[in-house]
C-alpha cells in the first residue's frame, strides 16, 4: 500500500494575508503528511498581491511543498478540478484559502482519514463543536432548510454537504467525471460519493467570514445548488 500523503488544494483569487497564513497553520501542524500544497491561480482573476506572495512561499519560503498551476476550466470547480488532475498524493484535501475554512482542522481531517483511509471525512458546522461567525442571517436560515431538504432527498444523516472543506481518497476523486464549474461543484464532491456508497464521516468545524477580498459567490448563485442537487439525483449514474 502507498505511503499515506495528502495534496492539500487552495484556490487563490484576492487572498494575502489570509492565504499566508492558512499555508503556515497546516505546514506547522501536519508537516510530515503532507506532500503538497497545490496553489491554483486565474490568468484572469488572481491579484498581483497574491501571485508575489504565491511566488514568495513557492521558491522562498517551502521550495519543495508548493506548487503553483493555472487554472484550464473556469470558476471554483475549474480551479479545484485542476488541483484534483495534478495532485500526487494517496489523499486529496479541498479547502479555501481565505480562513473560512478553519486550516487548524486539516490534521483532524488527516488524523481520521489515516483511520480511514478509504472513507471521506468531511467538515461540519452544523453539528457539536461546529459554528458560524459572521454568517450572513437569511443564507444560514436558508442553508439550514437547504440540508434538510437534502437528507431528505439523499436519504443520508449528513448534515453539512454544501461545505467545501473535506479529505478525499485520490483514487477516488479521479474516477468521478466532474460537471459542475461554478460553487455548486462542493456539493457535488459529496453527493456524487454519497450514490456511490462511499463512507463519509463528519467532524465539527468553525466557519468565520473572510477578512479580506470579496467572495465569488453571489448570493443567487447559492440557488443554483437545488438545480445540481436534483440533476445528480435524478440523472447522474456512475459509469
Amino acid at each position: 500500500m502507498n505511503k499515506f500523503k495528502v495534496s492539500v488544494i487552495l484556490p487563490v483569487i484576492n487572498e494575502t494575508f489570509s492565504l499566508q497564513k492558512t499555508v503556515e497553520i497546516i505546514i506547522e501542524n501536519s508537516k510530515e503528511d503532507i506532500s503538497e500544497v497545490i496553489i491554483v491561480v486565474s490568468k484572469e482573476k488572481t491579484i498581483d498581491d497574491s501571485l508575489r506572495l504565491i511566488n514568495y512561499l513557492e521558491n522562498i519560503k517551502y521550495p519543495n511543498l508548493i506548487k503553483t498551476h493555472y487554472q484550464t476550466l473556469p470558476f471554483i470547480g475549474g480551479a479545484i478540478q485542476k488541483g484534483f488532475e495534478v495532485s500526487e498524493g494517496t489523499h486529496i484535501i479541498m479547502m479555501a484559502s481565505d480562513l473560512e475554512t478553519d486550516p487548524n482542522d486539516v490534521k483532524n481531517l488527516i488524523n481520521l482519514s489515516k483511520l480511514n483511509p478509504s472513507s471521506i471525512i468531511t467538515a461540519n458546522r452544523w453539528i457539536k463543536g461546529g459554528s458560524f461567525k459572521k454568517y450572513n442571517i437569511i443564507k444560514f436560515y436558508l442553508n439550514f432548510m437547504f440540508q434538510l431538504m437534502l437528507r431528505c432527498i439523499f436519504l443520508t444523516k449528513l448534515s453539512d454537504m454544501t461545505y467545501g472543506f473535506r479529505i478525499f481518497p485520490s483514487n477516488l476523486i479521479k474516477e468521478i467525471k466532474w460537471q459542475e464549474l461554478k460553487h455548486p461543484f462542493l456539493l457535488e464532491t459529496i453527493l456524487k460519493p454519497l450514490l456511490m456508497k462511499v463512507n463519509i464521516i463528519e467532524i465539527p468545524s468553525k466557519w468565520a467570514a473572510r477578512l479580506e477580498g470579496t467572495s465569488q459567490n453571489s448570493f443567487i448563485e447559492n440557488f443554483r445548488y437545488i438545480k445540481t442537487a436534483l440533476n445528480i439525483r435524478l440523472f447522474w449514474k456512475k459509469i
